[in-house]
């Protein structure tokens, strides 16, 4: 059972992830309104021409790969650091909106630690 939860949860992770990585090469949602110093933290990443499509390329890999059970493991250790920094990002700059990310976390982290025996050959001495 707990099985079948987390592939429902990680194949909606990977929709949202996919979702997130598409728009920012779309721009087919809109952005929320954002206070004055949000605003300028996005424009200082948008200056820098590389990071938006840097995140969206390892959204939608991470994602295409975390909804897949076969290679979940991969996908869940991928987007890990793009979820660290929605969640650094959130708790600094948007407290109020940090519940979701969390949550987003927190898929990511079970799906981690439900493959943890995928990952312990990397760790283990030879």
């Amino acid at each position: 059972m707990k099985n079948k939860i987390l592939t429902v949860l990680c194949i909606l992770f990977g929709l949202m992830m996919i979702n997130a990585g598409l728009n920012k090469f779309l721009n087919y949602m809109p952005m929320p309104e954002m206070s004055e110093e949000m605003a300028e933290i996005m424009g200082a990443y948008a200056t820098i021409g590389w990071i938006f499509p840097l995140v969206a390329i390892v959204e939608i890999i991470g994602g295409l790969l975390i909804a897949i059970p076969k290679t979940r493991a991969l996908g869940a250790i991928v987007i890990l650091p793009v979820m660290v920094g929605i969640l650094v990002h959130h708790l600094v700059l948007d407290p109020s909106t940090l519940g979701m990310a969390f949550v987003l976390l927190a898929i990511n982290l079970w799906a981690i630690i439900a493959n943890i025996k995928k990952y312990l050959p990397l760790i283990k001495e030879s």
